[in-house]
């Protein structure tokens, strides 16, 4: 990535290629490895607060931010377009899942489930904050898995698929909150690239992934908005107008040799100059000869 090194984004660069796909890959990626179901499960959505923490930390988090920003071509109309072709795909898959999600709660322990919830956040922030951690880690798809395993209960089974017209709302805003953020991200691109250090914003992100697996625990009250507000200080600490500053062209040594003064008082380009209309006048001979 040209301005940003961010450990998932990267392995899935090297798989998918292509800013289109990447994108699509990187904001759909919730919904394959089963993090964004396990999410609904663990009731990490049952507010309004968490709806955006969830919204803006997975589907919108630092890898979607890093990807626009750094790997998205074209105009910020063009990458609106581009994130808003994602958010057509993302938000029916999301609607699905989430009411499909009473279903299989239905034939899982939730108690046991929400722990291994829990831990898929922790990798994800894990795998945000180092790539180094995340090669020794193993990956949400697998924590996931084994989480359903462990949870599993066939005795309150049903046949019958049921759905809450609330969490299905709860799912589709909270895909709509990333991909809102994600059309702001590219409206406001060019601005973010000249004033935003991505790596520090991505750090930041691990850390309000860490404190939502908190509030998953229930360490961190499920009311309290927390890692909005650390979200919300990633980005504070992240600003850094220097970068982003143009200064003006430095001379070349050549140049500024160019410009000394020479002992009698005269410049180094006059002399050269009278010595050039000197040679014109005397001798009309190649310089080569």
């Amino acid at each position: 990535m040209s301005s940003s090194q961010h450990p998932i984004a990267l392995a899935i660069e090297r798989r998918v290629g292509g800013d289109g796909r990447l994108l699509a890959t990187v904001m759909c990626l919730p919904l394959v490895d089963g993090v964004f179901p396990a999410l609904i499960l663990a009731g990490a959505m049952g507010s309004v607060s968490g709806v955006f923490e969830v919204g803006l930390l997975v589907f919108g988090g630092s890898a979607t931010v890093a990807v626009i920003l750094a790997d998205l071509d074209g105009t910020p109309r063009e990458q609106v377009l581009t994130v808003l072709g994602v958010g057509a795909i993302l938000l029916p898959i999301a609607a699905v899942e989430a009411a499909l999600a009473p279903t299989i709660a239905s034939v899982l322990d939730l108690a046991i489930f929400e722990r291994f919830a829990g831990l898929v956040i922790l990798a994800i922030a894990a795998q945000t904050a180092s790539s180094r951690i995340a090669d020794l880690i193993p990956r949400p798809a697998i924590v996931v898995g084994f989480g359903l395993i462990a949870s599993l209960d066939l005795g309150g089974a049903e046949l019958t698929v049921a759905t809450d017209p609330e969490l299905v709302v709860n799912g589709t805003a909270t895909a709509l909150v990333g991909v809102g953020f994600a059309v702001l991200v590219a409206l406001a691109g060019p601005w973010l690239r000249a004033n935003v250090d991505i790596d520090r914003f991505r750090f930041g992100s691990a850390v309000a992934l860490g404190v939502l697996a908190l509030s998953i625990y229930g360490f961190v009250p499920s009311d309290a908005p927390l890692s909005l507000a650390v979200l919300a200080m990633a980005g504070l600490l992240a600003f850094d107008p220097d970068q982003g500053l143009i200064f003006p062209p430095r001379e070349s040594p050549v140049d500024a040799e160019a410009d000394e003064s020479l002992p009698d008082g005269g410049s180094q380009s006059d002399a050269s100059n009278s010595v050039s209309t000197e040679s014109d006048g005397s001798d009309d001979r190649s310089p080569w000869l």
